[in-house]
């Protein structure tokens, strides 16, 4: 898991512009609902990258890879976090939680289950 910096692309008296994402063929956009204290994942992808922007919220993103050590992170509105291929993540919602997940790959619409591998042992129960 990596947290990527978001920078400002744009900024006058309207507003501002930030492209979260450059470059990149996006299979799918998913929005996301979690309830305070619900978990999400729980599983890994073998083909599938994912980009996960917290629109509202916090949430507490724990990932693991290989014979890596566990990483955990805790996120808050605009953060941008990316999960790799094979890398088992879940998501537990610290409050109510609202996010858009971007794939590079088969994860989106009907394809969600053939690349979703559960995890016989859960990184957050």
């Amino acid at each position: 898991m990596k947290k990527i910096k978001i920078k400002i692309n744009h900024r006058d008296t309207r507003g501002v512009i930030i492209d979260l994402l450059e470059k990149k063929k996006i299979n799918a956009i998913t929005y996301i609902t979690q309830k305070k204290g619900k978990i999400r994942g729980n599983h890994f992808h073998k083909k599938t990258i994912q980009w996960n922007y917290l629109i509202k919220g916090k949430i507490k993103v724990v990932t693991k890879k290989g014979n890596k050590g566990m990483q955990e992170m805790i996120l808050s509105r605009g953060d941008l976090v990316v999960t790799s291929l094979n890398e088992s993540h879940a998501i537990k919602a610290i409050e109510y939680s609202e996010y858009l997940v971007f794939t590079q790959g088969p994860r989106g619409g009907k394809e969600y289950e053939k690349d979703t591998f559960r995890l016989s042992k859960p990184l957050i129960k």
